[in-house]
């Protein structure tokens, strides 16, 4: 349990079974009445994000979440299957916690899965995932570097917007958080 003094960005509590991440605390020490704090709280599984205020007589309880490296195996339906790296057992986990990650997703990848007391709450994908390009239009010549751009299919088949130089087999770096082309590998 934690009083009102610890409450901090980045404290992870639990609020009536649900997990939440502090994003922004505010503390307020009126002249009158007691101490109170303003915070946002983020809900770990689905990212909402909640006003709420906690009175000085709350006692909060905080939550010390692990995070596990896991190494996606392959997908069965909704489940995704992922080996845990240290014990090799495999977990199947659903495609819903890693939202829309699982456009970059690619076997063998490997994926930080938070857990709270053995049970998975949220997948991390790497901020940048190396892919393949199966199918694009061929560039035009005089096409560089400072031209438009095309889209691009790659091997786990979402779909990106790259350079006009850019071929067919051309393995690419992807920004897994806002879908975007960085660079040729």
């Amino acid at each position: 349990m934690a009083a009102l003094n610890d409450l901090r960005n980045g404290l992870v509590i639990r609020l009536d079974d649900v997990v939440y991440t502090v994003v922004d605390c505010q503390h307020v020490k009126p002249g009158k009445g007691g101490a109170f704090a303003r915070t946002k709280i983020k809900r770990v599984i689905d990212g909402a994000v909640l006003d709420r205020t906690f009175r000085s007589s709350e006692n909060i309880e905080t939550v010390r979440l692990r995070d596990q490296e896991m190494q996606f195996l392959y997908s069965e339906g909704e489940m995704l299957w992922f080996m845990d790296n240290e014990t090799f057992d495999q977990h199947p986990l659903h495609q819903d916690l890693l939202g829309d990650g699982i456009k970059y997703l690619k076997e063998g990848e490997n994926v930080t899965i938070k857990m709270d007391a053995g049970t998975p709450l949220a997948a991390e994908l790497p901020t940048f995932v190396q892919l393949q390009i199966v199918e694009t239009d061929p560039g035009l010549r005089g096409d560089t570097v400072s031209g438009g751009t095309k889209p691009a299919k790659l091997e786990t088949g979402a779909v990106v917007n790259v350079p006009l130089f850019v071929k067919n087999k051309t393995v690419i770096k992807v920004d897994t958080r806002t879908g975007k082309y960085v660079e040729r590998v």
